[in-house]
């Protein structure tokens, strides 16, 4: 542990200590790489145990990695760069509540941990309560807003991902009635509404969307219900931002539309499935991790989109249409290259990214409804 220490201290000294914080979750050990002793916890990598040269990063999910959502997705991640990287030892704690994370970030701190991953919101308070007793340990915090020497955040541009699957609803749908499941009433969640409601009336000025919150991330039954009342309601294109397939599985069995999120659900949409906005919690990950491991790592603030390769689009379902496809593809280098901006047609048009990332409260015309309080 001593060598590990001092790496840290090292580049504490350099002046590359950084921050980051944004949403989590938890997942379940897999078998294929889970070698820990029972407590919760799975470590991979070709790395060793220790010296100079050996970054050790510790990933913490606030639900499981088997839910095929937000901690899965982020599972995918570090999967990834764990087989990517010989240099890199890493370890998971999944289901973490962000009430006690304190001490899951504790024990890798004391366990001689390079850098510690965050991946949900509400791990953020306590992240930075941490970070400020260990300035020799580098935290990172997803979808949060708070930074320090040590601790930097980060999250991605899914609005333009959802701006996509908005565009293929606008054009799938009959009864200009889009439903979306939604989470929790805070501006990562209001921004995905507003840009999928923004690229479906890119398409069909005519398009409305109805929204149903569950007030969780992930609650299968809850989810589903909500689903099943905006069905009720004529949707004939279901969207959600929710930790679970369940709205996609809703959709199905009313022979209605639907977009997943965070993991294609092909095999729960069937022919009804239209795509899924996806992350590729790699692209963030791996030049992380590469910082840390060449001594340049800072706290920055990443927020990039599809240009960066972070957010993008699950493969089609089987029935999508051919001129659907090509519209969103058109859309897509629309917006890499900047000729499309989400936002130029809405309230949002001049807002900056602090406003988009952490201010957007209300929503944009064609959304029905006010965003709870």
């Amino acid at each position: 542990m001593s060598t590990d220490i001092t790496r840290r201290r090292a580049i504490k000294a350099l002046g590359l200590a950084g921050a980051a914080g944004l949403a989590g979750c938890t997942g379940t050990g897999d078998p294929e790489t889970d070698t820990g002793g029972g407590d919760g916890t799975g470590t991979s990598g070709d790395g060793g145990s220790g010296g100079s040269d050996t970054v050790r990063a510790a990933f913490v999910y606030n639900s499981a990695v088997g839910d095929q959502g937000w901690s899965w997705a982020h599972e995918q991640g570090r999967k990834a760069v764990a087989e990517e990287y010989d240099w890199l030892e890493s370890d998971y704690s999944e289901d973490v509540k962000p009430a006690d994370a304190k001490p899951v970030f504790q024990q890798y701190v004391q366990d001689g941990y390079d850098i510690v991953f965050g991946n949900t919101f509400g791990y953020m308070d306590t992240m930075v309560s941490v970070a400020e007793d260990n300035p020799d340990t580098l935290f990172e915090h997803c979808s949060g807003y708070e930074t320090r020497e040590n601790m930097g955040r980060y999250f991605g541009r899914m609005y333009q991902a959802r701006y996509m699957a908005g565009v293929a609803a606008g054009m799938l749908t009959e009864a200009n009635t889009l439903g979306y499941v939604a989470a929790l009433p805070i501006a990562e969640v209001v921004r995905g509404i507003n840009a999928f409601t923004l690229g479906a009336r890119s398409v069909n000025e005519d398009v409305t969307t109805k929204v149903r919150w569950t007030n969780t991330w992930y609650d299968p039954p809850k989810e589903k219900e909500a689903a099943n009342a905006l069905i009720d309601q004529g949707v004939d294109v279901m969207a959600q931002h929710q930790d679970s397939a369940a709205a996609v599985q809703a959709a199905a069995e009313a022979g209605i539309w639907a977009t997943g999120y965070d993991a294609p659900m092909n095999e729960q949409g069937g022919d009804s499935y239209v795509t899924s906005p996806i992350w590729h919690w790699e692209q963030f990950y791996g030049p992380t991790l590469e910082a840390v491991h060449d001594g340049s790592w800072e706290p920055d603030f990443y927020f990039e989109g599809l240009n960066d390769g972070i957010v993008g689009l699950s493969d089609w379902g089987p029935e999508v249409p051919d001129d659907v496809k090509s519209a969103v593809e058109d859309t897509r280098s629309a917006i890499e290259s900047g000729d499309t901006d989400v936002w130029a047609d809405s309230e949002f048009a001049d807002a900056d990214d602090a406003t988009l990332f952490q201010d957007m409260g209300s929503y944009v015309e064609g959304v029905e409804g006010t965003v709870p309080e």
